[in-house]
């Protein structure tokens, strides 16, 4: 395998070669004054709660016993609360609202950890249908966070919000409207990565002033033959070290043992040093560019030498930095939440295949896989890991918004994100622009390193480290706020929920919509963000066999981006009698009484059908009227 990076910046030739990058001096000194936050936070503070108790339910009816409730939450939660000047008890309640939930408050501001383990506690209880803070609404817009790094602003579109703002880019004499950010300088006001590590498999890392290098020595190279690795013997060794990955000697270009044809011969890349900074550059320091988590830290693993990486290796790779045993290795002691992969080949990637299993065991241990879906202008299930069951598959955009020209694409792509489309205007052909190109960290040797510097790649290389680093800020917003980690799948979920959509309709299939930051972090801060009790359902494939007695209720969840349209959620075939709820965000209540949207006639033929969904997790709970046996639910909408 090899890494996805497309094409370098400095030399893009006819045959084009797996990378563009540009590499210049970075001793620029234009610091740029950090804006204001003013938006909710994870420093947030709450004394108004709005708790919605179900139908029939003691609360429901009685202002006291919605107070006493709240009360002997609190104490279970371990807050502590007196009496104050102003408020007589510690809880008081203050209205109904026209929805029918109580509104109460705390005779202090709550932290966000207190007025966290308070909801979870309400939210255990049965009686209650759904818990809130009463938060602060603004009539303002997010104020994105704008670093110092002196070449964030003239450089990093990618880091921005894709909003249409017309940018020029670096050296360029043109301007373009940037609609295919990443809207992470917004993110940046409710997550940094910290608490967080991602393993990036790549090439390894190079020591850089504008890097972590706290977890390179902890790092292992775990390619196991030496002329791919350039060591001297086909042992693995400790450290994440990039030695070099160059291939203009003869060795590797010999017709009969080499590994490509002359024409094809490049310098080393420093590949897995530029991702690195995409995911977490140090960001506020005066220095370069930003990273997307950039409080996180990176744990480099060396799997892609001279010629690529062996799959063999890849695979070791991956059960080791997620938690697994490999035998001759010693396990890793640094825990990741995250994988990334920037890397790929050709071959379709099933469950039971070595990378394959060795993905679902990372997937089973709690770890999200974020991988390229390659830069070859196809289907991204003829390639691996792109099309390994459970993985984040990433497509590729440039700074118009526009389906990268090389980017695979596909039904197995979960997201776009900004990878940088080398020519004016995100075109397939053309003049090669600045703003056609991600901007990171890298290193200024040809063969071996020699000096840190800095410089622009684009490819879904380029795309993954941003929905990496992206996973990173929502599992650090949930560290903080005492949530516990999402799974795997519901990471997939929040990603395509809250992606954004395209600016127009993509010429092929890239997923749910450009990668958006802050949307993501917002829900994935929310404790109500998941039901860890949904099926995840796939569009347009149906589930079997359902079978049950009257009353029993079976929930599902689907994930609608935006753009979507016609989706049609169904219940068919089988015997008996069964009732169907659906309301977006949250579950249904378990007699489907606050249902958005509902089918309950008599049979199993039921059906909900919206034209235009906003985009959500939509919860379908499936109740039985009578007993019921092999009833079939269908999920399905036409993608944007």
């Amino acid at each position: 395998m090899s890494y996805v990076c497309l094409i370098r910046r400095s030399a893009l030739v006819a045959a084009l070669s797996m990378s563009i990058s540009v590499a210049f001096a970075a001793n620029t000194t234009a610091p740029v004054a950090k804006t204001t936050i003013n938006v909710t936070s994870v420093n947030a503070t709450h004394d108004r709660f709005i708790v919605t108790y179900r139908s029939g339910t003691t609360e429901r009816a009685n202002h006291a016993a919605v107070v006493q409730n709240v009360a002997a939450a609190l104490t279970r939660a371990g807050v502590k609360l007196a009496a104050t000047r102003t408020q007589s008890t510690p809880v008081t309640y203050q209205r109904k609202l026209g929805t029918g939930a109580e509104l109460v408050r705390t005779s202090r501001k709550l932290s966000q950890q207190e007025a966290n383990a308070l909801m979870q506690q309400l939210a255990a209880d049965p009686a209650v249908l759904s818990v809130q803070p009463d938060v602060m609404m603004h009539k303002t817009a997010v104020t994105p966070v704008v670093p110092n790094d002196p070449k964030y602003a003239t450089y990093q579109w990618h880091m921005r919000a894709g909003d249409g703002t017309m940018e020029t880019i670096g050296r360029d004499t043109t301007s373009f409207a940037n609609r295919g950010g990443a809207n992470v300088a917004n993110a940046w006001n409710l997550a940094d990565g910290t608490g967080i590590t991602v393993a990036v498999l790549d090439t390894g890392i190079t020591q850089h002033s504008d890097l972590d290098m706290s977890l390179a020595a902890s790092g292992y190279d775990f390619i196991s033959d030496a002329f791919v690795s350039g060591r001297a013997d086909n042992s693995r060794v400790p450290g994440g070290w990039d030695l070099g990955d160059w291939t203009t000697d003869p060795v590797y270009t010999d017709p009969t043992t080499g590994c490509v044809d002359a024409s094809q011969a490049e310098d080393s890349s420093w590949h897995g040093t530029h991702v690195a900074g995409t995911i977490a550059e140090l960001t506020n320091n005066n220095l370069g560019f930003a990273g997307v988590a950039n409080k996180a830290r990176v744990l480099p693993v060396r799997v892609l030498g001279h010629c690529g990486g062996y799959t063999s290796d890849i695979a070791d790779a991956i059960t080791w930095a997620s938690g697994g045993h490999v035998d001759g290795v010693p396990d890793n002691t640094t825990p990741v939440q995250v994988v990334s992969m920037s890397l790929g080949g050709e071959g379709s990637c099933t469950a039971d295949d070595a990378t394959g299993s060795a993905i679902a065991g990372a997937i089973s241990r709690g770890v999200t896989v974020v991988v390229a879906a390659g830069n070859s202008n196809s289907d991204s299930a003829y390639f691996s890991p792109a099309s390994c069951p459970g993985v984040i598959t990433v497509a590729s955009n440039g700074i118009t918004g526009k389906r990268a020209f090389y980017s695979n694409y596909g039904t197995g792509i979960t997201v776009s994100a900004p990878g940088g489309g080398g020519y004016a205007n995100d075109a397939s052909s053309g003049t090669i622009v600045d703003a056609g190109f991600v901007w990171s960290t890298i290193n200024t040797g040809t063969h071996a390193p020699v000096a840190e510097g800095y410089g622009g790649m684009a490819g879904t290389s380029q795309a993954t480290p941003h929905v990496s680093g992206v996973v990173a800020l929502m599992a650090s917003a949930r560290k903080t706020l005492g949530l516990a980690p999402l799974t795997p799948a519901q990471v997939r979920s929040v990603l395509i929920g809250t992606a954004r959509a395209f600016p127009s309709k993509p010429d092929q299939t890239i997923g749910a919509g450009i990668v958006d930051a802050y949307a993501a972090v917002v829900k994935a801060s929310n404790p109500a963000t998941t039901d860890p009790t949904a099926v995840q359902l796939i569009n347009g494939t149906p589930v079997t066999g359902l079978t049950g007695s009257a009353s029993d209720t079976l929930l599902y969840a689907l994930d609608v981006p935006a753009g979507a349209r016609s989706l049609n959620l169904r219940t068919l075939g089988g015997t008996g009698d069964v009732s169907l709820f659906v309301k977006v965000g949250t579950a249904p209540a378990l007699d489907g009484s606050d249902a958005t949207y509902k089918s309950v006639k008599p049979g199993n033929s039921e059906s909900v059908v919206i034209s235009t969904p906003t985009a959500g997790t939509y919860y379908i709970r499936v109740v039985g009227v009578a007993d019921f046996n092999k009833v079939t639910l269908l999920g399905s909408f036409i993608a944007p």
